[in-house]
């Protein structure tokens, strides 16, 4: 008897279990609910800000001023997708290279900030100004607004080259009829506080400032969009 009741009591464990196996789903069917659980991926459809240029834009250290006009647009309740296409080391010959690219994305404004390197490298101020009218005319051809970001060099570089360096910028703005920031780093450049040691780049806090003043610069052509 007693054996009897252990065979019993084996044989009900083994349909109890077949049956929990029998209702359990395969493999291929747990994996193909956790696929079918796994969220769509977030489009992001909001109109895009190109900031265009070199490490100015890239940013060196801490956060770049790209990304600080992204949280005052945010901010202000304007709705843009700020993009970072700025390179560290680029030229203006680069930025002209890499123009389709940006115009590829469609986007609803160019911040266009360039030279800063070719100045440094002693790039004659006509192939630079060249590079950069090419540039905002693929970009105008297309009917994309420009904003012209322009920059300076230390005084230790030459009244000759500095002079016809810093013009550039106002000459390109009035051809083209550009709204225009003369020197992107205008109230930073003179507080080490708000630079980095190399005397060049804004560091976070400098940065915070640029956002600004460039989102002031270009806020009357977003309002439309709030």
């Amino acid at each position: 008897m007693r054996t009897l009741r252990i065979i019993s009591i084996v044989a009900a464990c083994v349909i109890v279990s077949c049956q929990k196996n029998a209702n359990a789903p395969k493999q291929e069917e747990r994996t193909e609910a956790t696929a079918g659980s796994t969220a769509a991926p977030v489009v992001d459809r909001r109109p895009v800000i190109v900031t265009f240029g070199d490490s100015l834009t890239a940013g060196v250290a801490g956060r770049s001023y790209p990304e600080n006009l992204q949280d005052i647009l945010d901010g202000n309740g304007l709705s843009y997708r700020v993009d970072n296409q700025g390179v560290s080391g680029d030229t203006s010959t680069d930025g002209l290279a890499r123009i389709d690219n940006i115009i590829a994305q469609h986007p609803r404004l160019v911040l266009l900030e360039f030279g800063g390197n070719d100045g440094l490298r002693g790039v004659p101020v006509t192939a630079t100004e060249k590079n950069l009218d090419e540039m905002i005319r693929h970009l105008q051809k297309e009917n994309i607004p420009v904003v012209l970001l322009g920059i300076t060099l230390p005084p230790n570089y030459g009244p000759d080259y500095v002079k016809p360096f810093t013009e550039m910028f106002p000459r390109l703005a009035k051809k083209y009829q550009l709204k225009l920031m003369p020197f992107l780093l205008v109230h930073v450049y003179q507080k080490s506080t708000l630079m980095q040691p190399d005397g060049i780049h804004p560091n976070g806090e400098g940065n915070k400032i640029v956002a600004h003043d460039v989102f002031e610069l270009i806020k009357p052509m977003l309002a439309a969009r709030r």
